[in-house]
């Protein structure tokens, strides 16, 4: 029942201090917690900068170990280890204005909780991190910077 990939640990030492803000998205940290392929390239892009995102982050995490438990992708041991290395890596949580993610939603044609990764992308002029095509694509449309992976 272990899961196909095993949950890995990030580093305190991969974000020391801060240089620029970038917004990640759930995508990509999930992607380091469980170690996907993109996993070092993510932590490369992200070293010596500040990691920011909606306050929805904590929630889509949770969502997201359910959903992979759901599939058996993980044991709940290891959801559990992955949990706790989500809640070591040094995020800031940025304050939405809930009208104007709902006003990204409609014009990306977005769900509003990938809205939001916008939002703070624009309010804080960040690049975004983001594993999610669609919204890459929706960044691109509306001139937000992304981070290649």
């Amino acid at each position: 029942m272990t899961g196909s990939k095993a949950v890995v640990q990030l580093s305190h030492a991969s974000f020391p201090g801060g240089c620029m803000n970038i917004v990640i998205d759930t995508s990509a940290l999930i992607a380091v917690i469980v170690g996907e392929p993109e996993r070092n390239r993510i932590v490369e892009l992200t070293a010596g900068n500040t990691l920011i995102g909606p306050g929805s982050i904590p929630w889509e995490v949770a969502n997201a170990f359910s959903a992979m438990l759901k599939r058996k992708r993980l044991t709940i041991d290891e959801a559990q280890k992955g949990v706790e290395i989500f809640e070591s890596i040094p995020l800031r949580y940025a304050r939405s204005d809930l009208m104007r993610i709902v006003k990204l939603a409609h014009q990306a044609k977005l769900y509003a909780y990938d809205a939001s990764f916008l939002d703070c992308a624009i309010t804080h002029n960040a690049p975004l991190l983001t594993l999610d095509r669609r919204l890459i694509t929706a960044a691109r449309n509306l001139n937000v910077a992304v981070l290649e992976v």
